[in-house]
């Protein structure tokens, strides 16, 4: 069992006293740390969570962007809850460290892994939500996704490609060519990284959860460095 001082350090960064202990307890449990056959309340915890997320997201993107349709704000909602995005918060919160992990995931390096901490931010969220409701629990998520929220519009909306396509067409008279060069992780949450070549030569590289958003992310990537250049003496 995790011990007091990493639940309560856990808390202190949650801003969140947990009343029924036994529900962080649960969702900080992995499966490796229990007999084989045994239902893991945490696994659960993790399937509420994921819906838990959704809602919240959803409901604090409707809030800031009235003026989105249902596909954008889909798409918005998406770039909020990916697996490294959820694993990200994890780590911030120092989840890794109040984890109940079997043997062998500890040997593993279960703490540090991507698809862990994404899955346990999820209970957690779960846990909060069943200990204090969905005000409490949007509150909390809405502190943690400050960034995430803000930056989401832009990120969907603005079509770096095509404005890299005009800038590159301008200055080199070419256009720029994708590279897919890394497809990694599990098949419900694959990560790409592309990188965007003009004239022979690679100007950056991006990473997202599509083959397209990569290639957006390349595209900006090499945009700020050719404004970079522009720029420089």
């Amino acid at each position: 069992m995790s011990a007091p001082s990493e639940w309560h350090t856990l808390e202190e960064r949650l801003g969140y006293q947990f009343r029924n202990r036994s529900l962080l307890e649960a969702a900080l449990t992995h499966a490796s740390a229990l007999p084989r056959g045994v239902v893991r309340a945490g696994e659960q915890l993790e399937f509420l969570g994921d819906a838990v997320l959704d809602l919240v997201i959803a409901d604090l993107l409707l809030k800031r962007f009235p003026e989105c349709d249902e596909g954008q704000l889909s798409k918005l909602r998406a770039q909020c809850v990916r697996t490294s995005t959820l694993a990200a918060k994890g780590r911030e919160l120092g989840l890794g460290a109040a984890l109940r992990l079997g043997r062998g995931e500890e040997r593993s390096g279960g703490r540090a892994k991507e698809s862990i901490l994404a899955a346990v931010y999820e209970a957690v969220i779960a846990a909060m939500f069943r200990d204090a409701g969905y005000r409490r629990a949007r509150a909390v998520v809405g502190r943690h996704f400050v960034r995430e929220i803000a930056a989401a519009k832009m990120l969907a909306t603005q079509d770096w490609k095509t404005l890299l396509q005009e800038r590159t067409q301008a200055r080199f008279r070419t256009v720029p060519e994708y590279r897919l060069v890394e497809e990694r992780g599990p098949a419900h949450a694959r990560q790409f990284t592309s990188e965007a070549w003009v004239a022979g030569e690679c100007l950056a590289r991006g990473e997202g959860g599509s083959k397209r958003e990569a290639e957006q992310h390349a595209a900006r990537a090499a945009l700020d460095r050719l404004a970079d250049e522009r720029d420089a003496p």
